[in-house]
């Protein structure tokens, strides 16, 4: 089953929430839902980035990665957010969203 890690970020905060699922679009509704506790109050939030693994245990594994190293959590905010990220990966995520 695929897993992805994701980045959101929050359009009233602009603060960032990185997480980890196994169904991208259902999970980003229920962070703009209120069903996260984290997310609840800080929210609407957008998907910017996403990175796709073959299981849950691969994304767990990147997931935490990227929380205890900020240097490679950068980089992960900087290609989500970068202007010249390619076409399919923003199609990609133009596709999940509906």
């Amino acid at each position: 089953m695929k897993a992805f890690v994701y980045l959101l970020r929050s359009l009233e905060t602009k603060k960032f929430y990185l997480g980890w699922t196994t169904n991208l679009e259902r999970r980003v509704k229920e962070h703009n839902s209120g069903k996260s506790s984290y997310t609840r109050t800080r929210g609407p939030w957008k998907l910017v980035g996403y990175e796709t693994y073959p299981d849950s245990e691969a994304a767990k594994k990147r997931e935490l990665a990227l929380k205890h190293n900020p240097r490679m959590l950068h980089y992960f905010k900087k290609r989500a957010l970068s202007p010249l990220k390619s076409t399919a990966a923003s199609r990609r995520c133009k596709q999940v969203m509906g």
